[in-house]
């Protein structure tokens, strides 16, 4: 998932003159006359999308979480919090209890689920196996163009739909009745729970959105959902206000509303939150982060991402996989770790991050993979002079000839940072002309997306699952999320292979192949970091929990004011 950082550039001066509206976190009256408990949290500025089907980023996915709730859900482990974040589980959410298990002779498998009792969408209608059903031949229909539709290509004739080869209708996936829903898989997946409490397969509601269209994430009226709370208020490119549901299957134990700040501004995160004016943030100042961290209260969490750059694999020069390799190569990622981030970050040697599992093996897999560059201080010199000479092979000796390099990145000052760090590297070493382009957050999305790019773009990809697969299968041919515009078919016959099996020795053997070809033979995209999660949490709300994929959760918290 997209590790996303907003679009709008807040001033100090607007964020304090909307204060008002932002609140200090003590809530509102009701009509009892009870203060009405808030979490007032930031994410990122305006999000380029809600709808669960379409949203790619991580601050959309958040909000998601809180808003819908999928056949499985994340809840809090039960163990002792560290920093004032405890850890998530996943658990059954809108099924009653995990799945009946059937293995078929041909290897396929069989699940049935049986969803909890008297289930209602947040407007007070009946809520049934069929909105699954629709929410996941939706999810694949191509003409949803869903960035995550290959989420589910584990489902039966998932990758046909996808193709154009066959009808939606024709997924895995019925209702056998309002509470009995059977999903058939080509074969077994043992992370399918976690696909199963992935935003994208939470269920939405076919009435709406044949009545709303693609506006129907835009308005509390139509906004309507499953989860432990709804959509209140939105006022664009400020705020959007959750309530608690009160259609939703259990009491929901966390604060009346949480109030999403929407803003980008590290500076004026920094001062909300010293205010009392924010409750949460992710962002601070990049000068302040040794001194908050020295004061404990800038708080790190694990994170399974990797921060990265995306080269524009169909675009000359960057279609020469020499460029490409010199342009990483080329990169001092422990300057970057050291002098810019500077919150614990681990310099990357290889696309998978640490601490994702290699299941086959019992250990991390980056640590199996091995690293595909050198990282010592002392071999940045011969990373660079080999940079060299890979760039003179290609046809462009001491950078002679290569057009300017345009670098994208999106607001945020640790951002622009790493853009002007890679300026310099680049031009330094390689003798080539870079550029820097700052661009608004929902633009940025499109031109990276599209490829509209000659050079470079930052990126970011944040685990969606603990599985190896979740960062390399996002490369394929095609794929939704492929920035780099990289199609390789060799590539794409090895995920097709780890895909098509459950044994795990096969799995893990066929994805380190594929790693060695995607960053070290083919360098399509240039690892940086290995990102850790900063944010600091008013001590006042406790009660929240967190998952190293980046969510975090305010659903059972408890604000004391």
């Amino acid at each position: 998932m997209k590790k996303r950082i907003g679009a709008v550039l807040f001033a100090l001066a607007a964020v304090l003159c909307t204060a008002a509206l932002i609140g200090c976190g003590g809530g509102t009256s009701g009509s009892t006359g009870a203060v009405a408990s808030t979490v007032t949290a930031v994410f990122g500025s305006e999000p380029n999308t809600i709808d669960p089907a379409l949203n790619s980023s991580v601050d959309g996915a958040i909000y998601i979480q809180h808003a819908f709730e999928g056949l499985y859900k994340y809840v809090d482990a039960g163990v002792a919090p560290v920093n004032g974040l405890g850890k998530a589980q996943v658990v059954p959410g809108m099924a009653a209890s995990a799945p009946a298990k059937q293995v078929n002779a041909d290897g396929t498998v069989v699940l049935t689920y049986t969803l909890r009792s008297g289930l209602k969408w947040s407007d007070g209608s009946a809520f049934t196996a069929h909105d699954f059903v629709y929410t996941w031949q939706r999810l694949v229909d191509p003409e949803t163009a869903a960035d995550y539709s290959y989420m589910i290509d584990m489902v039966v004739n998932a990758n046909e739909i996808m193709a154009g080869e066959k009808a939606p209708s024709e997924l895995g996936i019925r209702a056998v009745n309002d509470t009995t829903l059977v999903i058939t898989l080509v074969n077994d997946c043992a992370y399918f729970d976690e696909i199963a409490a992935f935003p994208a397969t939470f269920p939405v509601q076919k009435a709406t959105i044949d009545k709303a269209g693609d506006q129907w994430t835009f308005d509390p009226a139509t906004y309507v959902s499953n989860g432990p709370y709804r959509m209140k208020e939105w006022v664009h490119n400020s705020y959007i206000l959750f309530e608690k549901n009160p259609n939703y299957y259990e009491t929901v134990k966390g604060p009346d509303t949480i109030k999403w700040a929407l803003m980008d501004d590290s500076n004026a995160q920094l001062v909300g939150f010293r205010n009392g004016e924010l409750d949460f943030i992710e962002n601070v100042p990049v000068a302040e982060i040794p001194s908050l961290i020295a004061a404990g209260s800038l708080h790190i969490a694990d994170y399974l991402g990797t921060y990265y750059v995306s080269f524009n694999n169909a675009k000359a020069p960057f279609t020469d996989p020499r460029v490409r390799k010199a342009f990483s190569l080329a990169i001092d990622r422990n300057y970057i770790v050291n002098q810019i981030t500077q919150a614990g970050q681990q310099p990357a040697s290889g696309f998978v991050p640490a601490g994702m599992s290699d299941a086959a093996v019992g250990s991390d897999f980056r640590a199996t993979g091995g690293d595909y560059y050198s990282l010592a201080d002392a071999d940045y010199q011969k990373n660079v002079a080999e940079a060299r000479q890979l760039l003179a092979d290609a046809g462009y000796p001491n950078g002679q000839g290569f057009p300017v390099v345009e670098y994208l990145y999106n607001t945020l000052e640790s951002h622009r940072a790493i853009g002007e760090a890679l300026q310099d590297m680049w031009t330094t070493a390689l003798g080539v002309n870079v550029t820097l382009s700052n661009m608004d957050w929902a633009v940025f999305l499109d031109v990276r997306k599209q490829g509209d790019y000659i050079g470079a773009a930052r990126d970011g990809w944040i685990g969606d699952y603990n599985d190896p697969v979740g960062f390399l299968d996002m490369f394929v041919s095609g794929g939704g999320n492929n920035n780099t515009q990289y199609a390789n078919p060799e590539f794409d016959s090895i995920i097709a292979q780890v895909k098509a099996t459950s044994v795990q020795a096969d799995r893990m053997r066929l994805m380190h192949q594929a790693e060695d070809i995607l960053v070290g033979r083919d360098a399509s995209m240039a690892p940086i970091y290995f990102y850790t999660q900063t944010y600091m949490l008013n001590p006042q709300v406790t009660g929240m929990y967190y998952t190293p994929l980046g969510y975090f959760f305010f659903t059972q918290a408890t604000v004391t004011r």
